[in-house]
């Protein structure tokens, strides 16, 4: 392409090689962020107007030509030319092409710079609010779910080992926690997204008479950008997103770990909806939890955009460099990559069927009271590490035995400690054993219930609707 085509062109005697353009070009991404684009130079051209650097008629030339551009592109009629570099040239140039001399005025007062800064902090804003609301409807499956379920008895873990019994409606409520510190983390980014670095122009900030103010609120920013060489620098906002989006990846796929082996014949304790499942192309018994095992792999990925991005940032000297032209394909795929994950979820945990009897059979295995046996001694005076020697030589015997802690008859644990009773019996059943922890955050079903109302309220206060 000549050196009359290129917006920037005029210092330059030579072509830029097709290569080059080639390997420069970021339209083939960025054109996602027309919408920014146009909304963000609408904004700006009306400030100019506002404040007599351009013509109000010259404005209104712009803002109806940005208009129609936008309603050309979302008609698939718009042709992104990859010589053109990225979506602000791509559009200024329709622009000017369209509308003639008043195009070019457009960017006085502005750079790429300070633009596509604009244009990635309307984006990120809009898709946080996004990933909040899905997030969001996962939550009230979940709590529907926890509501349902307060009272299902089921193993609870350490190291993979059976500990203790909770109830599936308490290990539902954490993961429901988990979310809810996601949510409050990208609400507290969202307020570092919403400042404006327009007006900062290359990195210096401008000689025209500009309204930093204006623009800012016309673009529903919370604040302007303080400093011109960090506002177009700075992807501070990215780097923290992508923080929150690893770390919620992560929860996901902690969760999906569960699910995988939950499902399995090993487990058994739920079925994943067929809708969620896909078989084998050759063992025709298979049904296979892939949306689980997809999202463990996604979240890899997701951690590798932020580590990319951060590696990326470490070695930029102040202001803009073109390296920034790298943030975006990590950004928009940790994006799109919350998006669906979290709706797949709120769509397929409703379609779970929860096998209550399997949950309790492996509650019953792991001698899962023990805990319960020894709190009962330290009640009778027991110092606790004495009550903890003691139930383990129960434990050992019912082992050898082959029997349960509740099977055990009560001359034989009195033999262990004459201090037993009777009334050991109460608590080492299931029932007994969550039904103790009644406290605030404990398993018993009670708790479970008050926690799922606190739940609730907390998501009502965010105005979505529930699923």
């Amino acid at each position: 392409m000549s050196k009359e085509k290129k917006l920037w062109g005029g210092r330059f005697t030579a072509p830029t090689s097709s290569l080059m353009e080639k390997y420069s070009q970021s339209v083939n991404f960025d054109y996602r962020l027309y919408r920014q684009d146009i909304t963000g130079s609408i904004a700006h051209a009306r400030m100019l107007a506002k404040q007599d650097i351009i013509s109000n008629s010259d404005y209104e030339k712009i803002r109806n030509g940005l208009e129609a551009i936008r309603l050309e592109i979302e008609d698939g009629q718009f042709n992104w030319c990859e010589s053109l570099e990225d979506v602000h040239m791509n559009i200024e140039s329709a622009l000017t092409a369209r509308i003639g001399e008043a195009g070019k005025k457009l960017h006085t007062g502005r750079s790429r710079n300070d633009q596509i800064a604009t244009d990635m902090r309307l984006y990120l804003r809009q898709e946080v609010d996004r990933i909040c609301y899905h997030l969001t409807r996962l939550q009230y499956t979940l709590v529907e779910l926890a509501d349902t379920e307060a009272g299902t008895i089921m193993p609870g873990y350490t190291h993979m080992q059976s500990a203790q019994p909770v109830t599936f409606g308490h290990h539902v409520l954490a993961w429901n926690e988990m979310f809810q510190r996601d949510f409050e983390r990208l609400r507290e980014c969202r307020r570092r997204i919403n400042v404006c670095p327009l007006g900062s122009a290359a990195l210096a900030g401008t000689g025209f008479p500009i309204d930093r103010e204006m623009t800012a609120r016309e673009l529903g920013f919370d604040e302007v950008a303080g400093n011109s060489l960090d506002a177009v620098s700075d992807r501070d906002f990215i780097v923290e997103f992508l923080g929150h989006g690893a770390l919620l990846m992560v929860h996901l796929s902690r969760i999906s770990e569960e699910l995988v082996l939950w499902s399995s014949d090993a487990f058994g304790f739920i079925d994943l909806g067929d809708q969620f499942c896909t078989g084998s192309s050759i063992m025709p018994q298979k049904k296979n939890p892939d949306v689980a095992e997809l999202t463990r792999g996604k979240s890899g990925r997701v951690i590798g955009n932020l580590v990319a991005l951060l590696a990326l940032m470490k070695g930029q000297p102040l202001a803009y460099n073109r390296d920034n032209q790298e943030d975006k394909e990590p950004l928009f795929d940790t994006v799109d990559t919350l998006l669906l994950c979290l709706q797949v979820f709120a769509a397929m945990v409703p379609q779970m069927k929860i096998n209550r009897d399997a949950m309790r059979r492996a509650a019953s295995r792991g001698h899962a009271t023990a805990t319960d046996l020894a709190d009962y001694l330290v009640s009778r005076n027991i110092p606790f590490r004495d009550a903890h020697e003691i139930v383990g030589k129960i434990v050992s015997h019912a082992l050898y035995s082959d029997q349960s802690l509740s099977a055990i008859k009560l001359d034989k644990l009195k033999s262990f400690c004459s201090l037993i009773e009777e009334d050991v019996y109460q608590i080492l059943t299931l029932e007994g054993s969550v039904n103790a922890r009644n406290h605030f955050g404990g398993a018993a079903p009670e708790r479970v219930s008050e926690q799922v109302v606190k739940a609730r309220e907390l998501l009502d206060t965010r105005g979505v609707d529930p699923v």
